[in-house]
């Protein structure tokens, strides 16, 4: 069940909140990939080159801590193309934060990143969520974001099985989830040279949450 990633799960998790975005309803063979955990100094610029050559765009979920000292990656990011979305101040699990400390996480993510760009998306880290989460999401002009096809990059270290698993999986409207940060963004690096030009010769296009979302029935 884990392997073919059942549109049934999907569609369930989505229905019990219409306010998250999973994937999209549509017919065009369009998926949004999307990148958490940066920016890292070492991998992240490896990634937009992959991306580069591949005309894909993506939407990068970054940890604001994480930004001093890689401005220059972030500003590329945007100038490239691509999507800021908010993932909070530190790599911890926001359904265990009080909720006035999610809150302050989400504003001081909101105040880095936004100097580089508008950011519309904010997506929990660890994947969690609560009612009053999405609330207070929504009431700080964000919308929720995760995903529909998540190969469990960060829980084993094989980056050909991450690969065949979103090809397997890959189909219009979908979301991708994958990470950067150590080595999880050495095997993001191999896993997108591998999967964007398949994708490609499928004659899907790569594109940011943003524009996918556009396309929402």
């Amino acid at each position: 069940m884990l392997w073919t990633a059942p549109r049934w799960l999907v569609q369930r998790l989505a229905a019990r909140s219409p306010r998250c975005l999973f994937a999209v309803q549509t017919a065009e063979r369009v998926v949004a990939l999307t990148l958490d955990d940066g920016p890292d100094a070492v991998h992240t610029r490896e990634i937009l080159r992959v991306l580069r050559e591949n005309d894909a765009c993506a939407t990068f979920f970054l940890i604001s801590s994480r930004v001093p000292g890689n401005e220059a990656l972030v500003a590329a990011m945007v100038a490239e193309g691509h999507e800021l979305g908010n993932h909070l101040t530190h790599d911890e699990p926001s359904v265990r934060l009080a909720p006035a400390e999610f809150v302050a996480a989400m504003r001081e993510a909101d105040m880095v990143l936004q100097r580089f760009a508008p950011v519309h998306w904010l997506r929990p880290a660890s994947g969690w969520y609560t009612d009053a989460m999405l609330e207070t999401i929504e009431r700080e002009g964000h919308r929720c974001a995760l995903g529909s096809i998540y190969p469990y990059d960060a829980h084993h270290p094989w980056a050909h099985v991450s690969a065949a698993y979103l090809l397997a999986n890959a189909r219009p409207g979908a979301v991708i989830v994958l990470h950067e940060g150590g080595d999880r963004g050495r095997r993001t690096v191999e896993v997108l040279r591998r999967v964007l030009p398949a994708l490609r010769a499928r004659g899907y296009r790569i594109v940011t949450l943003s524009e996918l979302a556009g396309l929402q029935r």
